[in-house]
């Protein structure tokens, strides 16, 4: 049972990653589902304290992805039709073959959404469309930067206690 623990929580911990991206899947909450899998084995002691600061902090970045993508928004003179444009444009991304599919996705998603808005303002749908993608940016980059640093303490949490699994 310990071994399919450590496996689940392996794929927990790099399905956060992946989650990062991708707005269907909280990238450091299931990253953080991972360790809890792993301090559930018989062999890596519970370390609540451990486990509660992780949580917090995930459930932080969870919250804040739902404002850095506004406020980048916000910033540059965008509206909810660029923020809904991102998302949109970042799933249609996803399903291309050219590389980087997701970043020029989000960004054409909130330029098309701005255009939507207010398609007389081209200007002001670019500058809001960059920001919008701006802030898509630093939202993935923050889940994804948490969700590796969960990925190694798994990884780091497993090797010191590997003698005990096998």
């Amino acid at each position: 049972m310990d071994i399919f623990l450590v496996i689940l929580g392996f794929v927990f911990a790099c399905l956060g990653m992946v989650g990062s991206f991708l707005p269907v899947l909280p990238g450091p909450i299931t990253s953080w589902v991972g360790l809890l899998l792993l301090h559930l084995t018989s062999v890596i002691p519970q370390n609540w304290t451990f486990l509660g600061i992780t949580l917090a902090i995930a459930i932080i970045i969870f919250i804040l992805d739902y404002f850095i993508p506004a406020m980048g928004t916000k910033r540059f003179g965008g509206t909810k039709y660029g923020v809904y444009g991102t998302t949109i444009g970042l799933i249609i991304g996803l399903f291309t073959p050219i590389p980087f599919g997701i970043l020029i996705g989000a960004f054409v998603g909130a330029l098309v959404g701005e255009l939507i808005y207010d398609s007389k303002d081209t200007n002001r749908a670019i500058k809001a469309s960059f920001g919008a993608f701006l802030g898509f940016l630093a939202s993935a980059t923050i889940k994804f930067s948490i969700a590796t640093v969960y990925l190694v303490l798994f990884i780091v949490k497993f090797f010191e206690y590997s003698n005990s699994f096998f």
